[in-house]
């Protein structure tokens, strides 16, 4: 998208998490806390003409209706869906294997629920798409809108 022209940025859990959220822990309070301070801080990018893209784990649904509200028509839900045997394959950090072994309390999927998104404006299943095939998918979506100039 910044290829094509657009002002873009990425936000996900190491970049927010280290600053604007370093003081919240992951609890279901914390996590609604992360989710509304990111809404919040995005609305301030798109008023300032920047496409925001989130990549963050928001499990619960009332924490992305809040968002859905936050922001109305600027947000978009892509629903990234990949069974949980396939996301602890291919997790580098080793979270996963913490969690299942307990040293690790709150974590999605494991040992605190996750909410599947009821009507996201796109799913990509990216245990059987491809990186490139799934980033089409959503450049798609945003030149459908009208919110990324096309090629």
């Amino acid at each position: 998208m910044h290829q094509l022209g657009s002002r873009t940025y990425v936000f996900d859990g190491d970049n927010v998490r280290h600053g604007l959220c370093a003081d919240l822990g992951f609890s279901e309070r914390d996590r609604s806390e992360n989710i509304r301070r990111i809404a919040e801080m995005c609305n301030l990018f798109v008023d300032a003409g920047v496409i925001a893209l989130t990549a963050f784990i928001s499990p619960l649904h009332k924490n992305r209706e809040l968002v859905r509200t936050l922001m109305g028509s600027d947000f978009l839900e892509v629903y990234c869906r990949c069974p949980v045997e396939v996301c602890e394959q291919r997790d580098v950090k080793g979270l996963y294997k913490k969690a299942r072994a307990g040293e690790i309390r709150d974590f999605t999927g494991i040992s605190a629920p996750y909410d599947e998104p009821q009507n996201p404006d796109l799913v990509i299943d990216t245990d059987k798409q491809s990186l490139a095939e799934s980033t089409d998918k959503v450049l798609q979506l945003l030149l459908g809108k009208g919110i990324t100039p096309s090629a």
